[in-house]
């Protein structure tokens, strides 16, 4: 059996983490077995649908590098991938369901309903349909019909129970006189949900449903409607929640919950591929930095847990540095640049002239950001006028608990800026520094925090050799010439 899953998202707005997390644990099965992976558009929600959401979501869902197998742009050979564009097939299967008995026609009106439902819920029942209409004769429902009464079409749940084995929960058990005759077409005439997504799984040969443990409660249904088809019914895996720090489903209130939001953040693709899958699943129990290809090699839907999977954002930050760290410096350079142009530090034009001298920034800044997004910030004092360096109050604070500063300066000055003039690198400046500070007696700190704040404002921050490169001699001339005057 070749494997052949399915992420269906709705283009309601931008993707989810959680359907992101669906889809990649969708993707990684496929992969993982030589399967399929297909991309299908749920849009029968006609309000709420959009093109600008359909892009969105696939373009992020190609930037977490999922590419699916048949799908949107991709055709196969059980297009179309659209819910929109199959609605010929749900009237045909409807009407079968109708002839076979399997189905009928409702004739209530929605205040017959809501009133049938405060009753029960007042009786302390659980709200369910009560068949009013189920046996009603075939001449009765021709005449109402024929009278133009509007009706929906449910399904027929026959006595008994509906079991199968969820990869994550093991045998489920569901009495059938818990589900209720659910709605398959509404009075327009437009399918439902779980009518649709049956259709469409068995059409498009769905051998393995993994889905969000929400949709539980529908699996029921979905089952029963597989059988009175006579089609094959696929294998079911739920997965957990994403739970908030709140402990409830992820939410706006606890955080942010779209891909696009961490990409414009400025959080490294690979770390947000790799936190989702932790979000209910491990590699090994101890490894929590992995590869696309562990996931892939490694994935079984059976090692997912139950419970749901706290969404700890600063997990996901620490994670994130991991990732950014580990990026050649051309790489992340060229991921920091678009925010360092937003920022207004550089034009695009200027970092192409000095690619050189901006990835020998980001290779000292490193180990200091976890964002692409925090560069900016961590380097403004580059881009301030080296006149008006603004000396936060820590920085000017250890500076001058140094007797000796403007000494210190000054022989900064006199000594290390000639070695850079001659063009020493950050080692060869590290050199003559230890240099003077044996020559002079002095401990780091009384070099150290009076030259960290002329050159960079700030009481901590990258190392100062590397900072007297960046700035160039004549620069750093200007600012330790400022300083010796600033904190006279």
């Amino acid at each position: 059996m070749t494997v052949r899953v399915r992420y269906a998202p709705s283009p309601t707005g931008l993707l989810h983490v959680g359907g992101a997390r669906t889809a990649l644990f969708n993707w990684a099965w496929a992969r993982r077995h030589g399967g399929v992976f297909v991309l299908r558009i749920e849009d029968t929600d006609k309000e709420r649908s959009t093109e600008e959401s359909e892009r969105s979501i696939l373009e992020a869902m190609r930037w977490l590098g999922m590419e699916w197998d048949e799908g949107p742009g991709v055709e196969g050979p059980y297009g179309p991938y659209r819910q929109s564009e199959r609605n010929a097939r749900y009237q045909e299967l409807c009407a079968r369901l109708l002839e076979e008995g399997k189905a009928y026609r409702c004739f209530c009106d929605a205040e017959r309903l809501t009133s049938l439902r405060e009753q029960q819920m007042a009786n302390k029942e659980n709200p369910r349909y009560d068949g009013h209409c189920r046996d009603l004769s075939p001449e009765e429902v021709a005449r109402r019909m024929a009278a133009g009464e509007p009706y929906t079409v449910r399904f027929r749940v026959p006595e008994g129970e509906t079991r199968f084995t969820d990869h994550v929960r093991g045998e489920v058990v569901f009495q059938n006189k818990e589900v209720d005759d659910w709605v398959m077409l509404r009075s327009d005439g437009s399918p439902t949900y779980n009518f649709v997504v049956v259709c469409d799984d068995a059409d498009m040969k769905i051998t393995h449903v993994l889905r969000g443990e929400e949709h539980l409660v529908n699996t029921p249904k979905q089952v029963l409607l597989y059988e009175a088809l006579g089609l094959e019914v696929p294998e079911f895996g739920h997965l957990p929640l994403m739970l908030g720090a709140d402990k409830k489903k992820l939410s706006k209130r606890t955080g942010h919950t779209s891909v696009q939001v961490y990409r414009d953040l400025g959080y490294p693709r690979d770390a947000v591929v790799n936190f989702l899958c932790l979000q209910g699943w491990a590699l090994d129990g101890e490894t929590e930095v992995f590869s696309v290809d562990q996931l892939v090699e490694s994935f079984e839907v059976r090692d997912v847990s139950k419970g749901g999977a706290v969404f700890d954002p600063e997990k996901f930050l620490w994670l994130a540095g991991e990732y950014l760290r580990q990026e050649a410096p051309e790489v992340c350079a060229e991921r920091c640049a678009p925010y360092v142009i937003e920022a207004g530090q550089m034009t695009a034009e200027e970092l192409e002239e000095r690619s050189g001298w901006f990835q020998e920034v980001v290779r000292g800044m490193q180990e200091r950001v976890r964002l692409y997004s925090e560069l900016p910030e961590k380097i403004a004092f580059l881009f301030e006028g080296d006149e008006e360096v603004s000396y936060d109050e820590k920085a000017e604070k250890n500076a001058r608990k140094h007797e000796h500063r403007a000494e210190v300066l000054a022989a900064v000055r006199d000594t290390l800026l000639p070695t850079l003039e001659a063009g020493a690198d950050a080692a060869a400046l590290s050199e003559a520094g230890k240099a003077l500070l044996a020559e002079r007696e002095w401990k780091f700190p009384a070099l150290g925090q009076p030259l960290r704040c002329a050159l960079t404002g700030a009481a901590g921050g990258p190392d100062l050799f590397d900072v007297l490169v960046w700035l160039g001699p004549e620069r750093a001339r200007v600012r330790l010439e400022r300083a010796i005057e600033r904190l006279a």
